[in-house]
């Protein structure tokens, strides 16, 4: 069980690769040997699928060559010399070779494993223009007669409309097109995807010019992005003729528009890469992208065309094999310096632009806002600030109050004045106790007659009073009350309900999670957002501990007794398991093996040559713990504080949940079938 779990294909990952040989020119016998050498070393790295370039038996620059018979008949031998050699290897590979077929010569990919030919796929489209002359040697995919073939003693089927699947993992369902396919306005695999296929492969040769490169990079990603697939392309490096061109031997993997792995170019040996690819994300995506469906139904016509060949692989199962593929600690937030201060600029503006329309649709010029001198209120507070720029409106506008409680710290009480005083709002503060003392009073809770009863109402009366009064300041001044509550905090059930800091008029940091939201008060500070103006009190918030501050201390220094992380788990697991379980809707033991993968002790990096370590964060048994808090407080307790959310924009793809936008759930539901899940998760690695 342990090891099971441990594997990558128990989870719905496939290990692909993409293998360029160093080859030489009409030496077929040679590129066979060397093809079965990097086959060999992929399926002992536990490579379900290993891709290699276009026409590589032969190599792609054999000109007129391709018309001597003694090349087609020992390119014929070599290929025969890779089918016997897969006997032994535990891969389907797929490999380039010139084949006859009805008195005609095709540029071909053989897909092979076991020793079986399963299908050959003639290249649809070839180019003949600039420095290509294929069709000076080659005759189209569209040109053959015959639909199936006898190579090497087998019959195989034969046609660019195939599609092949792995049996005992039947999500890896692949593709193959040649090169120029995926140049074309609309490339074969893009039908391939519609009828099935989750990994689409490209045998290419593809010499090198300036820019070219990165044009790779976006005809590939696109297409992997648009099909809902993921994309392996290689190109024809060392060893092929350069008399009039070069080569620089790119190979990319990518998933969902999503860049895996690259090879380096220019290399002047073979070289492979490997990248796991998550099936089932591609498979959820296309159920959750309805108009994915609608183009398959348009398209029902081009996609009967499509037949399959399905066989079985060895797949290495019942081992230990960790994911050779970098998994996010923090997947709301880049780990890119650069890209992560792009991510925060843009949600910042989102956050302001839907206030600012908010406020322009409605006619109203001032806003509420209830500031604690934590993270939450003081990002809500710098989006008001923010909007009023925009909107040429003082910021006196923006009404703060602060209103410390029976456990309000002295830290986060100045914190919040000089917040105040940052912004240049019009700020008071109210004490709360008088009010809250009388509530209990009028309810007969024991604390009003001096007993340290320090409970849920205790705790709800105070929420409550504050976010009365903000409404009620709000109906006096003419404004409209702010949210400050994230997307964390709802999901984990974390707020008041009603009279709380679950409601306002209009919520600002609705979809942003915890995570992000410190980087984004961090951001604006390191920015200079507010222009020169001395911003070390926002990094003061973000490096607080973060507590409701609702149950009184007894330390001289005035902490409060209670930190929220203690109770519902690090937020930054539980924005980890919030993201796989809202955005992609994966099973909790998945999760938690994503999470084992981010999170534990583990080689990073490009795998496998230039991996670094990383200091242990959370062992199996945390992972599991706080995984078992979320999933309790996610589907059993909370959801009829989500069916009843204020507005508020949806910032990013990672989702939100208000009942208008990508999350409808029952109120009464349960979470069995999420806890009977988990109990597939072992305690220890």
């Amino acid at each position: 069980m342990s090891h099971s779990f441990f594997n990558l294909y128990s989870h719905d990952f496939a290990r692909v690769a993409v293998a360029v040989p160093r080859c030489r020119v009409a030496d077929p016998a040679y590129n066979a040997q060397e093809t079965i050498r990097l086959a060999r070393d992929a399926a002992a790295q536990g490579a379900a699928l290993v891709a290699f370039t276009e026409l590589g038996l032969s190599a792609y620059t054999c000109d007129d060559l391709f018309h001597q018979r003694a090349l087609l008949d020992a390119c014929l031998a070599a290929l025969n010399d890779v089918v016997e050699a897969s006997k032994s290897i535990a891969s389907v590979l797929v490999v380039g070779a010139p084949l006859r077929v009805d008195h005609q010569l095709f540029n071909c990919a053989v897909v092979l494993s076991g020793g079986r030919i399963h299908g050959v796929v003639p290249k649809t489209y070839l180019p003949n223009y600039g420095e290509f002359y294929e069709a000076r040697q080659f005759s189209a995919a569209d040109e053959a007669l015959s639909q199936d073939i006898t190579l090497l003693g087998q019959t195989v089927p034969f046609g660019a409309a195939q599609l092949f699947e792995v049996e005992n993992l039947p999500l890896l369902k692949f593709h193959v097109e040649i090169c120029e396919d995926v140049w074309v306005p609309i490339p074969p695999s893009s039908f391939a995807a519609l009828a099935g296929a989750t990994v689409l492969v490209n045998l290419s040769a593809s010499n090198v010019v300036i820019g070219k490169a990165d044009y790779r990079h976006q005809l590939v990603g696109q297409q992997s992005a648009r099909c809902l697939s993921a994309y392996l392309y290689s190109s024809a490096g060392r060893g092929e003729s350069t008399t009039d061109l070069a080569w620089d031997g790119q190979a990319l993997i990518y998933e969902n528009g999503e860049l895996l792995r690259e090879a380096e170019r220019f290399q002047d040996e073979s070289h492979v890469i490997y990248g796991d690819v998550d099936l089932e994300r591609l498979s959820r995506e296309r159920m959750r992208q309805t108009t994915f469906g609608q183009s398959m139904r348009r398209h029902a016509q081009e996609l009967s065309r499509f037949r399959t060949a399905r066989f079985a692989l060895d797949l290495p199962r019942h081992q230990v094999l960790p994911l050779a593929r970098n998994v996010a600690r923090f997947p709301y937030v880049p780990s890119n310096p650069a890209l992560r201060d792009k991510r925060c600029n843009e949600v910042y503006n989102i956050q302001v632009q839907a206030l600012v329309q908010r406020l322009s649709s409605s006619g109203i010029r001032k806003v509420v806002i209830g500031v604690s001198g934590g993270l939450d209120s003081t990002h809500a507070l710098l989006v008001c600030a923010k909007a009023m720029d925009r909107l040429n409106l003082p910021r006196a506008n923006i009404i703060a109050i602060t209103m410390p409680g029976f456990a309000t710290s002295t830290r986060t009480l100045e914190q919040a004045r000089a917040l105040m005083a940052f912004v240049g709002c019009t700020a008071s503060e109210i004490d709360i106790r008088p009010s809250c003392i009388q509530m209990m009073k009028d309810i007969g809770h024991p604390y009003a007659e001096g007993a340290e009863q320090y409970d849920i109402t205790f705790e709800n009366v105070q929420a409550g009073e504050r976010t009365n009064h903000l409404f009620r300041i709000a109906n006096h001044v003419g404004g409209i009350v702010i949210g400050t509550g994230d997307l964390s905090e709802l999901a984990l059930g974390w707020c008041t309900y009603g009279v709380g800091d679950h409601m306002s008029h209009y919520n600002v940091n609705a979809s942003v999670p915890k995570t992000l939201i410190s980087h984004l008060v961090r951001w604006v500070a390191e920015s200079r957002q507010f222009g020169d103006v001395d911003s070390a009190v926002l990094l003061a918030v973000v490096n607080t501990e973060i507590s409701p501050e609702l149950v009184p201390g007894k330390s001289d220094d005035g902490a409060p007794a209670q930190i929220t992380e203690s109770v519902i788990g690090p937020y930054e697991l539980q924005d980890f398991n919030l993201y796989y379980t809202l955005r992609f809707g994966f099973a909790p033991s998945k999760v938690a093996f994503l999470s084992h993968a981010a999170w534990s002790d583990r080689e990073t990096g490009h795998w496998p040559n230039d991996a670094h370590v990383v200091r242990n964060q959370y062992a199996m048994k945390e992972i599991k713990a706080n995984l078992a808090i979320f999933l309790r407080r996610f589907f059993l307790t909370s959801q009829f504080k989500r069916t009843c959310v204020p507005n508020g924009p949806k910032v990013g793809s990672g989702g939100s949940l208000s009942p208008r936008g990508d999350w409808r759930a029952p109120s009464d539901s349960e979470a069995v079938v999420w806890m009977n899940d988990l109990k597939n998760v072992p305690d220890v690695a």
